[in-house]
């Protein structure tokens, strides 16, 4: 079997060992690059349906834009290039022979989208225009780890257009929305909504917001962002269209975006040391049926798993395991490191009593069920399961938590074992920021939304009035 490197003594090896030995990505030929195997494409399969099906809820449609930009747009947008640059990937011959103009290979889209919204809006009944892609990004990290950081990555870009700052907000707030209920309700993953420092917002944007999960080492990881872009990009492309006075006006805009990355933040949120554990409404298998037999009563035993299995998979995602190199202990562990929420276990007793034995894999509980009710004990199991592991890491962020307005303790706080995520008073200087972050490397996550009323006292690094309450975090 497979060995996992515990938490306790190495969390990034812990990590990796995830990874691979759950089959979910390997190291790419190409250097920062990963391969995405089938069960971790099945995982980004599901998370790309559940999170279209919410886009197109809130009146998104999808494209597709070109991977190569011209580098002159790329550098339209002072701000944008500026912190896109060191990670840039330029082509600059094909077919043999030089380009005329390089071509950037997309470390995200704005300025290729906004090259067409030129083309495509003249009048305010063009607008709203409200467009996601699915689509591959390349930046150039030097420092990488599968899922987490990768040179070239999956993702989704929504990009939009509106008649009116306030349009843009409602919709930059908007999408912000729909990743926190998509990381709450399907990835089982608590995360802190607010915006983002200036400091660290995204290249180009007026404003981004963003939401922040914790990790089982207690460290903050960015699961989605959505920038207000105000009109920056429309500026830079000269994007106008007349308004409903005739007059012509700059376009208004924001684009949000959440990637592979998520597949890393589920692992580091749920699994353990005996593997991957994956919450039940976003796992490609629910539950594995298992039998367990010796060749007198093999048939009569794969007949009845099979039977089972055929009463769940109209409702749940259910695969049987018919393999006959490997003994049932082995399968039982194989199955608990590949995340399978449940687990169905059926031998000759099981089948003469008419039962199956249920096993937990968050906790290890088994649960016997007559063959009848196992359809809606497994929907009940499922539901537990998905609620719980919520509970859990809600209240891992909760226990790690703490407010802190000393700076001896806030140093003592991140330059010790503990860490975790620390509720602080800041003015809202930068310097303060960048103080912090050279004597801690942690940095503000987000000020949180709804903390308007706990911002009162004085900055943790220099004492003068704060003006927020700002969530720091040392971060992937």
């Amino acid at each position: 079997m497979a060995r996992i490197t515990p938490r306790s003594v190495n969390y990034s090896e812990w990590y990796i060992n995830i990874v691979t030995e759950a089959k979910l990505a390997d190291y790419s030929p190409v250097k920062g690059c990963m391969v995405i195997r089938p069960r971790g494409y099945a995982l980004w399969e599901r998370m790309q349906a559940v999170l279209d099906g919410m886009f197109k809820e809130t009146g998104h449609q999808n494209a597709y834009f070109p991977l190569l930009i011209p580098e002159s747009f790329i550098k339209k947008e002072a701000e944008h290039v500026e912190g896109f640059s060191p990670e840039l990937a330029v082509v600059t011959h094909a077919g043999g022979e030089d380009l005329e103009e390089p071509y950037v290979i997309r470390p995200t889209s704005e300025t290729i989208v906004w090259s067409m919204y030129k083309k495509w809006i003249q009048s305010y009944r063009d607008l709203p225009l409200l467009i996601n892609q699915w689509a591959n990004v390349l930046r150039w990290e030097k420092r990488t780890r599968l899922f987490l950081r990768t040179s070239e990555f999956l993702w989704q870009e929504g990009h939009t257009a509106h008649a009116t700052a306030e349009e843009a907000q409602e919709e930059t707030l908007r999408m912000l929305e729909v990743y926190r209920r998509f990381a709450e309700d399907w990835l089982a993953m608590p995360v802190i909504t607010g915006q983002k420092s200036q400091s660290e917002k995204f290249a180009g944007a007026v404003d981004t917001y963003a939401i922040e999960a914790m990790m089982q080492d207690k460290k903050a990881l960015q699961a989605g962002t959505s920038h207000n872009l105000g009109q920056n990009f429309a500026k830079a492309f000269d994007v106008t269209f007349q308004d409903r006075d005739g007059k012509q006006s700059l376009v208004w805009a924001s684009s949000w975006g959440a990637s592979t990355r998520l597949i890393g933040a589920l692992i580091m949120t749920h699994s353990d040391d005996r593997g991957l554990v994956l919450p039940p409404k976003i796992a490609p298998t629910q539950a594995v049926v298992i039998p367990i037999y010796k060749n007198q009563n093999k048939a009569a035993v794969l007949a009845y798993a099979e039977k089972l299995r055929d009463s769940l998979k109209s409702r749940f995602r259910v695969e049987c395991d018919f393999d006959d190199n490997n003994s049932p202990g082995w399968k039982f562990a194989e199955w608990e490191l590949l995340g399978v929420p449940l687990r169905i276990e059926t031998g000759p007793r099981d089948m003469e009593a008419g039962k199956a034995l249920l096993v937990r894999r968050d906790t290890g509980e088994k649960i016997p069920a007559a063959f009848d009710e196992v359809p809606a004990r497994l929907e009940g199991l499922l539901a537990e399961i998905q609620g719980g592991l919520y509970d859990r890491a809600l209240g891992f962020r909760k226990a790690n938590t703490v407010g802190i307005s000393s700076y001896e303790k806030f140093l003592a706080f991140f330059n010790g074992e503990d860490g975790g995520f620390a509720e602080c008073p800041w003015c809202g200087d930068g310097a303060c920021e960048a103080k912090i972050k050279a004597d801690t490397k942690a940095t503000i996550r987000v000020l949180p939304f709804g903390n308007e009323e706990r911002a009162a006292g004085t900055c943790l690094a220099c004492g003068k009035e704060a003006r927020h309450l700002a969530v720091f975090a040392k971060s992937y």
